[in-house]
């Protein structure tokens, strides 16, 4: 069954995010850092009159840190504002999700997060659950 999709851009990989996850993408200004958060969360930036915790999606996935903050895909959940750090993005399109082969090996925090695959132009991108991405969730994953 078809759903729809942004495409984003961590590192190099394209991935699809489920469009119900996402609030919208937006350019993110300014950062300002939290002391003693965990490394997965950048700091705080004001969007639109609200405050958004940034978090460094790269490092959430086990990767080096973002070097620019720049673009961020902004998703709400448990009524709290989040902007997920990203390369680049796309844009909507509808695909027919896949599950993950039993057999498929992610390296870092990519297995932990991806829940499907989606094939554009015969090449498959991973589907994130930007709620894994969240450092609570981190920690009850791992």
């Amino acid at each position: 069954m078809s759903a729809l999709f942004l495409i984003a851009q961590i590192a190099g990989r394209w991935i699809a995010v489920p469009a119900d996850q996402v609030d919208s993408a937006v350019d993110i200004g300014t950062i300002v850092a939290v002391p003693r958060a965990s490394a997965a969360v950048r700091g705080l930036a004001a969007l639109r009159s609200r405050v958004v915790t940034v978090i460094d999606t790269r490092v959430a996935l086990g990767l080096a840190p973002t070097p620019l903050a720049g673009r961020a895909i902004i998703a709400k959940f448990d009524g709290h504002f989040y902007a997920f750090l990203v390369d680049a993005f796309d844009d909507v399109f509808p695909f027919d999700p896949m599950p993950l082969s039993s057999g498929l090996a992610l390296e870092g925090r990519w297995g932990a997060s991806a829940i499907g695959i989606v094939e554009r132009d015969d090449e498959p991108m991973l589907v994130l659950d930007l709620a894994a991405l969240v450092p609570g969730a981190l920690a009850v994953a791992a």
